[in-house]
């Protein structure tokens, strides 16, 4: 090939640049690779985010064994123990699923980061989505390796798979939305602390994870009704002993429809770039 033709072969290909990417009304693939940035996130330090719950969950358990284990009645025919361990690990689940996200997020924010993820094609929906399932991901991962370490010191019983999948996934996906928002509110941590101990904490500890609500007032039975974390953690424990305080329908139609609810308010908080963007 002689040298004018090379420099015009050159010119040719200079004159097309390359075609941008078509990714379609969604992107995938930049969801995918956010999501999975989630995930490597949280199992690059599994000492922390995996196995440290489980020590916690096992301490739990050995405190309230030791100092009410026996002292306590039986509850729906149950031992206080195996009525006690699956709000254990739900509880796990959750708080772990909504520290995921709103670590995540306020970290990139503090440290000014959180341009790389605004300006890649990544719309609201999809960074919702990718954030939310990360935090979720965690919060099963948790459950998955929890229950059977808590099934070596209680007995376990499965009444009904479908609502202790149900429950765990949805309740990790309600406390991993939470955390989005609370991620995206946060300008410091210490904000995202405060949501930690007036939300996620009294939400938790009121919500019939140590005892049954038939042993409140009525008022405060009321109270617990309207509390979504009763629901996710009454429905998950019906799947393991088979009674609950609500019934099944309505803490299926409460968890799902708390979840909707979450997944519109981060959404609108990608979308207009509630304290995200200067």
């Amino acid at each position: 090939m002689s040298s004018s033709q090379s420099r015009a072969q050159t010119r040719t290909t200079a004159s097309f640049p390359p075609r941008p990417r078509q990714m379609g009304a969604v992107n995938w693939r930049g969801t995918w690779e956010l999501y999975l940035k989630e995930v490597r996130r949280f199992l690059k330090v599994y000492l922390q985010t995996v196995a440290a719950p489980i020590v916690t969950t096992l301490l739990f358990l050995a405190i309230f064994s030791l100092a009410l284990g026996r002292s306590v009645p039986e509850s729906y025919h149950v031992s206080f123990i195996e009525f006690l361990a699956p709000g254990l690990i739900i509880m796990a689940m959750v708080q772990n699923a909504f520290a995921n996200t709103s670590s995540s997020l306020t970290i990139s924010k503090v440290q000014g980061n959180i341009v790389d993820i605004l300006m890649p094609p990544l719309s609201a929906g999809e960074l919702t989505a990718a954030y939310a399932l990360g935090g979720m991901s965690r919060g099963i991962v948790v459950g998955v390796v929890v229950t059977p370490v808590m099934g070596l010191f209680v007995d376990l019983h499965l009444h009904n798979l479908f609502f202790i999948l149900y429950h765990g996934i949805m309740a990790s996906l309600m406390l991993s939305l939470l955390g989005v928002i609370g991620g995206i509110w946060a300008d410091k941590f210490d904000h995202i602390a405060a949501v930690t101990n007036f939300v996620i904490t009294p939400l938790s500890f009121l919500s019939g994870t140590f005892y049954t609500i038939d042993r409140l007032p009525e008022n405060m039975q009321f109270l617990a009704h309207v509390n979504p974390f009763f629901y996710m953690i009454d429905g998950f424990r019906y799947g393991f002993i088979g009674h609950d305080d609500a019934l099944p329908g309505i803490g299926i139609a409460v968890v799902g429809g708390t979840n909707l609810v979450l997944l519109a308010v981060a959404y609108t908080m990608f979308k207009t770039g509630y304290k995200l963007k200067a």
